[in-house]
């Protein structure tokens, strides 16, 4: 997966300094930053050219006062014809050898007010989130009470008419049917719609609901992190389910574990509010409050009482 420079243009502001038409389909490949200070000091032994070329003030303070009459040569291996961008932070002033060399190789040459850490991280960011490899899962991804709930089970059970009395009672729809996962960092999973499907939702016996046309912009959501999954199966009287919520269960996807909840469905039910309920008592137990452990606590203070009685 690539991102081209007319990405990074319309997420990102940038003030151009040059660019073309073809340049600005040049790809990025890569989330990582090259800050290019021994280059300009010559050494090009482990240089990357395929980078984004990020001059902070160290690179710029250096190719300004110390390279002198080279300084156009160093520029050209800088700015090879394999480099996506160069990005020239704080507003510092643009050389003319710099925009002679971005002609000659057809690169667009950006200048941004930032500071050059904040910057690093933003691009390095919003490049990890779109290289990142996608995973398709079948479910309906909601954000409620600002928890990333992905809902799974069989098809049929009901997860989109669940999705659907979720967006009614003020939860947000992110993705329904199809869920794009991936990895944003070593820790945390997001998910996104398809974008044939963005703010969508199938409700059988009704067809395709425009969720945003209908219930508003506060009703749909463009993206998510993945907090918790929550798996509908059919009621089956001889099969155990944790009645206690002891017994947590882990899923795992792109490399990423995830806790899940699994809730019997049967008739009667209200399904919405027991995930409601189950999300709530999610975020209680990342706050330290527990109601198993309460509930066995007192029910070991019981029990050591009555053996003393």
């Amino acid at each position: 997966m690539a991102v081209s420079v007319q990405d990074l243009l319309d997420k990102i502001h940038f003030h151009v300094i040059y660019s073309t038409e073809t340049a600005l389909q040049k790809e990025i490949t890569t989330s990582e930053i090259m800050r290019p200070g021994l280059e300009m000091a010559g050494y090009f032994d482990y240089f990357t050219p395929e980078r984004i070329q990020l001059f902070g003030m160290k690179e710029w303070s250096y190719m300004m006062t110390v390279v002198g009459d080279n300084r156009y040569d160093l520029l050209k291996k800088v700015m090879a014809k394999e480099t996506p961008v160069v990005i020239v932070a704080r507003n510092l002033e643009i050389p003319s050898e710099m925009v002679a060399a971005a002609k000659k190789s057809d690169i667009v040459l950006l200048q941004s007010r930032e500071a050059t850490s904040r910057l690093n991280s933003v691009l390095t960011s919003f490049l990890d989130e779109r290289l990142a490899e996608r995973t398709t899962v079948h479910g309906v991804l909601m954000d409620i009470f600002g928890v990333g709930v992905l809902i799974q089970g069989a098809s049929g059970i009901g997860k989109s008419e669940t999705g659907l009395e979720l967006v009614k009672r003020g939860h947000r729809l992110v993705a329904d049917d199809r869920v794009d996962v991936f990895q944003r960092d070593a820790f945390t999973l997001s998910g996104e719609p398809a974008e044939i499907l963005r703010n969508m939702i199938e409700i059988r016996g009704v067809g395709i609901i425009d969720v945003m046309s209908l219930f508003g912009a506060g009703a749909v959501k463009d993206s998510t992190d993945i907090d918790m999954a929550i798996y509908l199966e059919y009621y089956d009287k001889e099969k155990a389910f944790d009645r206690l919520g002891n017994a947590p269960t882990i899923v795992e996807f792109s490399d990423v574990e995830v806790p899940q909840t699994r809730i019997p469905v049967k008739t009667g039910r209200n399904v919405s509010v027991i995930v409601e309920a189950a999300v709530m008592n999610f975020r209680a137990k990342q706050m330290g409050f527990d109601a198993t452990k309460t509930f066995e606590d007192r029910l070991t203070d019981l029990i050591n009482h009555n053996k003393e009685s």
